[in-house]
């Protein structure tokens, strides 16, 4: 195993305890996400998991807010939503009038159950807004079913901390993003191991390295309660 935690056991198996012994699983937490305009986004995490679903991190409510001073990247557009956890930036895509909203994460069935449950109880309705899982860098075709030419907005927030994931994640931006010049990529998020920042940060220069321009939008300070 790396010492960065870029990798995981591949038989977890291994590592279970026999039944009696093992804690029992946290329960659910909720949080609440207010939007500018005063609507309350509930969001139901799980209450504990190894794919990290049990936290709303930082980039997806920054990530949120952008999009609501930036509504025209969304309203009446394709929106794709990778690694989505709780699904907070699908959500609001779909309440600032996205045409289709995708919200995928790890085909893991605490974790889409989850997601699915959010999107519902936060008003989005299936075909527009849906929970689809999926693993980065495999087969888009599932995708690419709920749209005709791609995705015009594709979404990542705090998922490049992930190192060795970058091929893949961009592997899938290759094959779903629209072929149109306004298309684009939200990529947010905040470095969780700061002695790896310049790792993090190589997800860009790979990224030019396919021919994709970027362009750094800004820093955002979050105050610590």
């Amino acid at each position: 195993m790396s010492d960065d935690g870029d990798t995981a056991p591949t038989d977890w198996a291994l590592f279970d305890e026999p039944p009696d012994f093992r804690p029992p699983t946290p329960p659910p937490t909720e949080v609440t996400h207010t939007m500018g305009q005063g609507t309350n986004v509930r969001l139901r995490l799980v209450g504990s998991h190894p794919l990290w679903g049990h936290y709303l991190w930082n980039a997806a409510p920054t990530l949120s807010h952008f999009l609501e001073k930036h509504t025209d990247l969304v309203a009446g557009k394709n929106v794709l939503e990778l690694g989505a956890a709780s699904g907070l930036p699908s959500i609001v895509c779909d309440k600032l009038g996205a045409k289709r909203v995708v919200s995928t994460d790890y085909p893991d069935p605490d974790l889409m159950q989850n997601l699915a449950h959010n999107l519902t109880q936060n008003g989005c309705v299936s075909p527009r807004t849906l929970a689809q899982g999926y693993i980065w860098g495999s087969d888009v075709t599932p995708l690419l079913a709920h749209v005709q030419d791609g995705f015009d907005l594709i979404l990542m927030s705090d998922l490049i901390f992930n190192h060795q994931a970058h091929p893949a994640l961009l592997d899938t931006v290759d094959q779903c993003l629209a072929a149109r010049p306004s298309a684009q990529v939200l990529v947010f998020f905040s470095h969780h191991r700061p002695h790896l920042a310049e790792r993090d940060l190589a997800f860009f220069p790979l990224a030019a390295s396919r021919t994709y321009t970027y362009t750094k939008l800004d820093e955002w300070l979050l105050s610590v309660c």
